[in-house]
């Protein structure tokens, strides 16, 4: 949160007052004026133990003070945040992805996944019928983790390659730090050990990142059937697991479980939304095309919208792609469009033209740009997967991008608390103040300094524990941006928790992204609400 660090930056900043001159002769418990900041000590007649804490408690009391201010500046969680200046007047043609964008399913769907998959496990895969015992447990993992699949150990990775320690998992039990650094020989993962441009494993790559939603039950089924293997001592091959787990959660998929499921009982896995057919009306009011594009089949797509938007729903769309087969669809040229009659047969005619109210299978982008006359750069793509749906539009085709990340609301509604901003405020002043008195290196300071890291450390992971106890937040290690956060900022032009967001915005918005300093950069004027206007919290409450 940009107003926490700001203020905490402040905080930091008068309580180190200690460190600068403040006239000619020394003054108990500061140093002598004109030495420069990162050199400065105090006199060696200063009790240094004293003089430490007097700072500490300096900027404990300017923390305080600072929150009630802070609880004025919070961000709003149905607001849209930018990566990229994009204005709404340049876009003429919307288009969508299906599951977890246009339709949110409910925490009951994750828990049919991660039993069907347990099920093909056993059935088809003989695995031991103990694992029936395992449940799914929503808690456990975020998105956006990393899997080792040799090592099957699940972790979460920051922005530069390096492992979050105490993130490390093998099984459902946490990996100890040091053997953690003693398995990488450090916490950083080379580039060659990453995953692929599209998260995958493969090419020599041994991670693997999900970056799915519906990658959740299955980190949580690899790491129970990991469980189960390492507490029965059964000797196994991690390989073969993660092939089978993936093939199995595939299955689900592939072999229609999900989709007859939810069919079967749409009013039990689908949110019902009446904002999904709010955003797509006034976007056809004011003129804007649109089209969907999906991985989904026919007839589970059009039931879902039946019941989300109307049976008239696909008078809303010029063009609907069913089955395409992302991320294919945007780089292979050689497959055609194939039309679906309303029994859902595939037809063999040739298409010269997509026509709305029809709907297609599989084809390519450079089909669907040619067929409908559309220019990318008018373009504006909703998706909820970073790689499979956005990244190839983005750096490929100049589409401009919207992610759908549902995490997002909850995690700034966790962000808002004053337990969160008062934590957070003081983290980041404690962090300051170590960086200023790090300078005295006689023992009785350092004993003093070595508290504080302690505290910074526990204050680290009860930070972690407010957004997910074995992982933290999506978005953040411990200061850094996470592996996923990198890849949402590069493929993302804008990113919200839901499209229902777009209902806040005039078709005509300009989105700025908010000017967030560099290291090397002053970032008073930056950080500034009244100089920089974020979306707050309080300014959507009076509208």
């Amino acid at each position: 949160m940009a107003t926490v660090a700001a203020a905490a930056r402040g905080a930091g900043a008068r309580a180190a007052a200690g460190l600068r001159g403040g006239g000619g002769a020394a003054v108990r418990g500061r140093p002598r004026a004109g030495c420069a900041r990162p050199l400065c000590t105090a006199p060696a007649a200063v009790d240094m133990k004293r003089y430490l804490w007097a700072r500490y408690h300096e900027a404990k009391r300017s923390t305080d003070e600072l929150v009630p201010s802070i609880m004025n500046n919070l961000l709003n969680p149905d607001a849209i945040f930018s990566n990229n200046e994009m204005s709404l007047s340049d876009i003429e043609i919307y288009g969508f992805d299906y599951d977890y964008t246009l339709v949110f399913y409910s925490k009951h769907l994750h828990t049919l996944i991660f039993n069907a998959a347990r099920d093909l496990l056993i059935n088809e895969h003989r695995y031991p019928a103990e694992i029936r015992k395992y449940e799914y447990d929503p808690n456990f993992a975020i998105r956006g983790l990393h899997y080792d699949v040799q090592r099957a150990v699940l972790m979460k990775i920051d922005a530069f390659h390096y492992i979050q320690m105490g993130t490390v998992y093998r099984g459902l039990s946490v990996v100890p730090d040091e053997e953690v650094i003693d398995m990488y020989e450090g916490s950083h993962v080379p580039l060659e050990q990453m995953s692929d441009f599209y998260g995958k494993s493969s090419h020599g790559n041994t991670m693997k990142q999900f970056m799915d939603i519906f990658s959740l039950p299955e980190m949580t089924l690899l790491s129970c059937v990991n469980e189960h293997f390492l507490k029965n001592n059964i000797d196994y091959e991690p390989v073969h697991l993660y092939k089978d787990v993936k093939d199995s959660i595939r299955d689900v998929h592939i072999k229609g479980i999900m989709y007859r499921a939810i069919e079967a009982d749409i009013e039990k896995y689908i949110c019902y939304a009446e904002q999904t057919r709010a955003v797509l009306a006034k976007l056809a009011a004011h003129g804007k095309k649109m089209f969907l594009i999906t991985n989904s089949p026919s007839s589970f797509v059009d039931k879902g919208m039946r019941y989300i938007v109307g049976k008239d729903w696909r008078d809303l769309f010029d063009v609907v792609i069913v089955q395409a087969e992302k991320p294919n669809f945007f780089n292979d040229k050689r497959r055609p469009f194939r039309k679906v009659n309303e029994k859902g047969v595939l037809l063999w005619d040739k298409i010269y033209k997509l026509q709305k109210g029809q709907i297609y299978k599989q084809g390519n982008l450079y089909e669907f740009l040619k067929l409908t006359g559309w220019r990318g750069s008018k373009v504006l793509y909703f998706g909820d997967h970073i790689y499979s749906d956005l990244a190839d539009l983005t750096l490929k085709h100049g589409w401009r991008t919207g992610a759908i990340i549902p995490e997002l609301r909850s995690e700034l509604r966790i962000m808002n608390t004053e337990q969160y901003v008062q934590t957070m405020t003081w983290l980041q002043t404690l962090t300051g103040l170590l960086e200023q008195m790090q300078i005295h290196r006689d023992a009785e300071s350092q004993l003093v300094l070595q508290e504080w890291k302690k505290e910074r450390k526990e204050m680290r992971e009860m930070t972690k524990g407010f957004f997910n106890a074995q992982f933290g937040s999506l978005f953040r290690t411990d200061q850094n941006p996470t592996y996923f956060l990198r890849r949402l900022s590069r493929f993302a032009d804008i990113y919200m928790a839901s499209l229902s967001c777009l209902l806040n915005y005039d078709v005509h918005h300009t989105f700025y992204p908010r000017r967030t300093p560099l290291q090397h950069e002053l970032p008073a004027w930056s950080d500034s609400p009244s100089a920089f206007k974020a979306p707050l919290l309080q300014e959507a409450q009076a509208k």
